[in-house]
């Protein structure tokens, strides 16, 4: 089975699926602008970045980027077939304009569709911080920057997206053709485990018997609650001289905007806190399997976010057994249920962010069958042999044009 993987930027969600591919003899290959990690047995057909453009050449708008990134694709996937023939399948993210032109290229072969985020005025991350007045050129703006996705949506045949929350963006006459299948957690990787210990870079040693609160983002800006977990820790840190919080993530902006001043979002809220550097430990972006260790010696990790997608950190943390304090905004209220596997906050309420980080640390056998079930949640929805098999049945079925529906 020959299947083509497309993204601006692989591996991203498919890297999982493709390994697990690839491992069960499937011909995979990947259709991006660039690579930053090796993948074996998966071939790697790169098209050409408008990165790379002088300044003069570059896009001007998201329609424009969408569009060339449509075009550039799928001329390499029309090279591809000449050379090779067709591919039985073809699973792409289609929010960068990727799959734009996909059908014109292929107009028999089954096409899925990754659905990750779907804009909105309000209601969802734009708008959601009562500071920002969106404008009326913003609206049509976003209006724009969907339509890529709109224009992909008509002609695939069917889409995936990783939660019920996500789906639910999309319009509803094109969200019968998107099912709900999440990317996988692995489980046999990410499990509590009371005997580690984690190295800080100072030559500190941490384990389960240190008050530790996490936080990871992978930048650390305010669509992940940045500025309000460093007021919280500032207020934790003054009643628990003992707590110590490390966090993992960097200075760059992912999402939403920098700082007025320019400077990275650590800084500011360093100044503005006045929080003992001592008791804080800023890690950068850290490999994964730190990552997973940094979860297994956590009394609570902190997770707060915008109504945006779904980060895989929350659902890992859980799976290790951490305590998860979230934010009681709609894609984490997919996942948490608060008091049951583990507890929501306001996103904007600092003070009670920090009374539930204090009793955590205070009462940690109070939270025990939370953490229970915050793992066992994960294993019954999330875990990676289940995702696996359920994406792999479901390409099985749309490359021998059986049933374009995603269970």
């Amino acid at each position: 089975m020959k299947i083509v993987f497309v993204h601006r930027r692989g591996p991203g969600q498919f890297v999982h699926l493709a390994c697990h591919l690839a491992n069960a003899g499937w011909q995979v290959s990947f259709l991006c602008e660039g690579m930053n990690v090796k993948l074996p047995g998966i071939r790697i057909l790169r098209h050409r970045s408008s990165d790379a453009l002088p300044d003069h050449a570059k896009p001007a708008s998201h329609v424009d980027l969408h569009t060339q990134v449509g075009h550039q694709a799928a001329d390499t996937l029309a090279t591809l077939v000449a050379q090779e023939g067709k591919p039985d399948i073809v699973f792409g993210h289609i929010g960068w304009g990727s799959m734009m032109f996909a059908r014109d290229v292929l107009p028999d072969t089954p096409l899925l569709g990754y659905c990750e985020h779907f804009y909105h005025a309000k209601g969802r991350d734009v708008g959601f911080d009562p500071q920002d007045q969106v404008s009326l050129n913003q609206r049509k703006q976003l209006r724009l920057r969907n339509s890529s996705q709109l224009l992909t949506l008509e002609q695939i045949d069917a889409g995936v997206s990783p939660t019920q929350w996500q789906r639910a963006a999309y319009p509803p006459l094109l969200r019968s053709k998107i099912g709900v299948c999440h990317d996988g957690i692995d489980m046999q990787r990410c499990k509590p485990d009371a005997s580690v210990k984690f190295a800080l870079p100072d030559g500190r040693i941490v384990d389960r018997n240190t008050p530790v609160i996490t936080y990871v983002a992978r930048d650390l800006e305010p669509y992940r609650g940045f500025p309000q977990f460093m007021r919280a820790a500032a207020k934790v840190s003054q009643s628990r001289p003992d707590a110590l919080f490390l966090v993992a993530g960097g200075d760059g902006v992912s999402y939403g905007a920098p700082a007025p001043d320019g400077r990275p979002w650590r800084k500011v809220m360093m100044e503005e806190t006045g929080i003992d550097p001592s008791r804080i430990v800023f890690l950068g972006q850290i490999p994964h399997e730190q990552l997973v260790t940094l979860f297994q010696v956590s009394r609570a990790h902190v997770y707060l976010t915008f109504p945006f997608v779904l980060s895989w950190s929350v659902l890992e943390a859980m799976a290790c057994g951490t305590l998860v304090i979230g934010s009681n905004t709609g894609p984490v209220e997919e996942v948490i249920q608060h008091g049951k596997n583990g507890l929501l906050t306001d996103f904007w309420d600092t003070e009670l962010l920090a009374n539930q980080i204090r009793d955590v640390l205070d009462n940690p056998a109070r939270y025990t069958a939370l953490r229970q079930n915050g793992r066992q949640l994960v294993a019954h929805k999330y875990d990676l042999d289940r995702c696996l098999a359920r994406q792999t049945g479901a390409l099985e079925r749309l490359a021998a044009h059986s049933d374009m529906n995603i269970a």
